[in-house]
């Protein structure tokens, strides 16, 4: 009897001949290589350095493709965007000591976001691993601890034959729900050392099922079934799930109003008669949710930013799916359900009973119009008419990429993303410096349409050597540049709660002069040509900037008083 066991897959005589004969020449980095190839990556991001030189040797006998860009940081926010556009694995290879730990923001914001991002960086030679000094470039004492806090899992390799092992490891470990940053590290000797192992070829790193138990499921379908006031709060795990016609089929099937995160835009139709749209940090959708007498929250914590700055309170049964088990019922006590959104949302469209409820679409109505009149009273027409021109002008498939400024906050709630895995911001962690590296990862991993990113001037200085990269690779990106002279959130911020503002205005450079002197064609527009400057960038191939010169005002907060 022949057991599933026992089966092994036998190689053929050419495959034997490789393996008994690999090709010269070949080194540690070529490893690292072919086991990135053998997993299906097949663009990586990164920056040299003199530790990770064997990696970047090997880059050039191989298939893959490689984007450089000028700081770690913003590879890792463009490796950040290309992992949420393709759902793919984004390897990042980065040099020990500084360039690893300048990546360290923009993986807190992969971490936040869910985003799989593999970043493969050198360290010291073997010989100094163990945490005594010795004097080495570069050096620290446990490089790998620096990245504990931040990333999902932490792979440390001192020999050639772990290196396959152990990326397929981080690689499963990235693309397991939730998705998210890995660290691998590879000391400086075995990367550049000769190689006779045979070359790497597939792989097998089949991310696991975070599947929901049915007796959960079973209890939350019945709450829903039953609920006279159900409602649905759509997160981030909704988008990164690729489960968004899930959610409308059961939002459906309910007649349950659902509301979008500002990390879930998208994850619901903006104008659909059962969407609140994403207006989190209003009063008036607060109090719809907490007067839900069964709310279903899926893929998100309901951390700062999703709750109106904790002050929502449900005073209905709540229901949460997450597959981030530290943040189940980590702010609100709910029937926790840990599991990916896709096969629990499955697992309900199944079990739940159809609820006839004619008086939801009205209820979203009368809610939208209070949203609508709040914002009307409190004079803010530019703002407005600035982001309904961006709308008008960006295609309705092309993805956008807000960094922290003015504009994004009013997209949070107020933009339509017109699609599932369109709008994407750095507010998971809140770092500066994300829209337009971001929005050069996605572009390398989908050429065939416009991107946008959309950077105050502020943000825009953290950025602004990446003008080379977008020229270098000729990468199809428009940034939108808001150009207020200052920090000017934190300039509204300081003087609401200090009477005025310390160390937030800023000398800039001529933005417009500036990305010509890279050989990208910029504009100066103002709010009324913005809509058909804009839309001209776009539709022109290649890197482009549009400046807008304009002071922005955000909407009123609701949850101070």
């Amino acid at each position: 009897m022949t057991h599933d066991h026992d089966l092994v897959l036998r190689p053929s005589a050419a495959q034997t001949e490789a393996a008994l004969n690999p090709p010269p020449g070949r080194n540690g980095g070529d490893l690292v290589v072919e086991t990135l190839s053998g997993l299906g990556a097949t663009t990586v991001f990164g920056l040299p350095g003199q530790h990770a030189l064997g990696m970047f040797d090997a880059l050039r006998r191989s298939s893959l493709r490689y984007i450089g860009l000028r700081v770690e940081n913003n590879a890792g926010f463009a490796a950040d965007a290309y992992g949420r556009i393709t759902g793919e694995a984004a390897p990042l290879l980065l040099s020990t000591g500084p360039g690893a730990l300048t990546s360290l923001a923009a993986l807190q914001e992969a971490a936040s976001a869910s985003a799989p991002v593999l970043a493969i960086s050198s360290q010291i030679p073997t010989a100094g691993l163990g945490g005594g000094r010795h004097g080495y470039l570069h050096e620290l004492p446990d490089q790998s601890a620096s990245f504990r806090g931040v990333v999902k899992s932490v792979h440390t390799v001192r020999t050639q034959s772990q290196i396959p092992s152990a990326i397929a490891e981080a690689w499963k470990s990235a693309l397991t729900a939730p998705h998210g940053p890995v660290w691998v590290e590879i000391p400086q000797d075995v990367l550049l050392a000769a190689t006779h192992l045979p070359v790497v070829t597939a792989m097998d790193a089949t991310p696991e099922d975070v599947v929901p138990r049915p007796e959960l499921t079973a209890v939350a379908a019945d709450l829903l079934s039953h609920a006279e006031r159900p409602a649905i709060i759509a997160g981030g795990g909704v988008v990164r799930a690729d489960a968004s016609g899930k959610l409308r089929q059961l939002a459906e099937k309910l007649q349950a109003p659902v509301v979008t995160t500002f990390g879930g835009k998208g994850a619901f139709p903006w104008t659909h008669p059962l969407s609140l749209q994403s207006w989190l940090e209003d009063r008036h959708t607060t109090d719809f949710l907490e007067d839900a007498d069964v709310l279903l929250v899926v893929g998100s914590g309901l951390g700062e930013l999703s709750s109106n700055y904790h002050t929502f309170k449900p005073r209905g049964r709540v229901i949460q799916i997450e597959a981030d088990l530290g943040k189940l019922e980590s702010n609100h006590p709910a029937l926790g359900i840990h599991a990916d959104a896709r096969l629990a949302l499955q697992a309900l469209l199944e079990t739940v009973s159809e609820r006839a409820d004619d008086t939801a679409p009205d209820r979203v109505r009368t809610l939208l119009a209070k949203v609508a009149d709040c914002i009307a009273s409190q004079e803010l027409a530019l703002e407005q008419d600035v982001l309904a021109s961006v709308r008008r002008a960006l295609p309705s498939s092309s993805p956008s990429f807000w960094d922290m400024t003015i504009l994004a906050y009013w997209a949070w709630s107020a933009f339509d993303p017109r699609g599932a895995n369109t709008m994407h911001s750095a507010q998971g962690a809140g770092g500066l410096g994300y829209g337009f590296p971001a929005a050069l990862g996605a572009a390398a991993a989908d050429p065939t349409r416009p991107v946008l990113a959309v950077s105050g001037d502020g943000g825009a200085l953290y950025s602004i050597a990446e003008l080379a990269t977008a020229r270098q690779y000729g990468l199809n990106v428009t940034w939108l540049i808001v150009d207020d002279g200052g920090y000017g959130i934190l300039r509204e911020y300081m003087t609401d709660a200090f009477g005025q503002s310390t160390a937030t205005e800023l000398s800039r450079p001529d933005y417009v002069a500036l990305a010509e002197s890279f050989g990208v064609p910029g504009i100066h527009t103002s709010p009324e040509t913005l809509e058909e400057d804009l839309a001209r960038a776009l539709a022109t191939p290649g890197p482009s900037v549009v400046v807008l010169p304009a002071v922005l005002r955000m909407f009123a907060p609701t949850h101070l008083g």
